[in-house]
């Protein structure tokens, strides 16, 4: 039996997802009153808002108490993950994302704290990829390639979070998928510490999916978006690190690159989807739109719970698919799933086309 299901890691995994869930469970009550009594709801009138009425962006707050009381009571004090320095990030990020949430702040300041955020991390924390662990016959790197590399992943898996916050259930649901494989990742390579992280944030997550899910009584805004960017792209830079091979380390999952890659598809594809759409029709990669994937599956019919049914399916057979192949290797793996992912955006594609002129022909494939 593997060693994190004995009795000890299992009741102690239980306690913090269970803690986590309650804590925000109780606590969503509480914000929602607040929001009420003080009018503090959705902007409805945004071209983007997929909801006809209020409703308040204040999630976030129950999913970052939740986080930090639960890892500040069941984390293993250990140097392969800094919690002094996660915290710091995470309580700067989550400030930014509430008064983003509360009354706006302007992109140019959000990328500047995001900045500052992901320095932390990686100089300080010293959370930092150190290789390119193979990737186009890549393997060493300097110390400022290694930063830059870093921080860049960093503040991208940030914003990739925030991007696919758009639909009732989707970013929470995306962020149960990516942090519960990465834990249960951690645990297989007896990584304990990493994998309570992950379990906070999933059961802070879970217990707010209680109330996000169609219809959405309160949704997590930038303040519970940005956070669970954060705490994802951390998971992923570790788990990278602590599977590359070295002179002295055959790591136990092998092509970890290619793997977090799958893991997160979802975010980083459509993200990079749309800056590149925006750029080459000569507009600004932030500027906002309804472009995203999730907007073009509800334009075929679909409800937001079936959308997030959809694209949660998609993220886990890409992940599950990531792992049989594995022995092929980073690169090959990598060019694998980004295939997978531009077929099944054009199948949507093809769909929509087809819905709008409503004929099926093969035409639609192409123009």
């Amino acid at each position: 039996m593997p060693e994190f299901l004995n009795s000890y890691y299992f009741i102690y995994y239980l306690l913090i997802v269970t803690f986590s869930v309650l804590i925000t469970l109780l606590s969503i009550p509480s914000i929602l009153h607040v929001a009420r009594t003080r009018h503090l709801y959705d902007d409805v009138g945004h071209f983007r808002k997929q909801h006809d009425h209020g409703i308040p962006r204040l999630g976030g707050v129950a999913i970052f108490v939740s986080f930090t009381i639960t890892l500040l009571l069941f984390s293993i004090v250990d140097k392969t993950i800094p919690v002094s320095y996660l915290l710091t990030a995470s309580i700067v990020l989550f400030i930014m994302g509430l008064k983003d949430d509360l009354s706006g702040v302007h992109s140019s300041t959000k990328f500047l704290i995001q900045f500052i955020v992901a320095t932390i991390l990686v100089i300080l924390g010293d959370i930092r990829f150190t290789s390119m662990y193979g990737i186009m016959g890549i393997y060493d790197i300097s110390y400022i390639t290694s930063a830059i590399l870093s921080i860049l992943f960093i503040i991208l898996i940030i914003n990739a979070f925030n991007l696919i916050d758009g639909i009732d259930g989707l970013a929470g649901t995306t962020c149960i998928i990516v942090n519960g494989t990465f834990s249960v990742l951690f645990m297989s390579i007896k990584h304990y510490e990493l994998a309570a992280v992950s379990l906070s944030i999933v059961g802070a997550v879970f217990g707010f999916l209680r109330f996000n899910l169609t219809p959405a009584k309160i949704f997590m805004g930038d303040a519970g978006s940005l956070l669970i960017g954060l705490i994802s792209a951390i998971m992923a830079v570790r788990f990278i690190e602590f599977n590359k091979f070295t002179a002295h380390n055959t790591p136990a999952i092998i092509s970890a690159p290619a793997i977090t890659f799958a893991i997160l598809m979802g975010p980083i594809f459509d993200t990079l989807r749309v800056f590149v759409l925006r750029i080459v029709n000569g507009k600004s990669p932030f500027t906002a739109d309804r472009n995203h994937i999730h907007h073009r599956i509800l334009r075929l019919g679909y409800t937001h719970l079936q959308t997030t049914l959809i694209l949660g399916g998609v993220n886990i057979l890409i992940i599950i698919m990531a792992f049989t192949f594995a022995h092929l290797g980073n690169f090959a793996l990598i060019i694998l799933i980004l295939s997978i992912s531009i077929l099944f955006n054009w199948a949507i594609t093809f769909f929509l086309r087809t819905k709008e002129r409503e004929k099926l022909s093969l035409r639609n494939l192409f123009v």
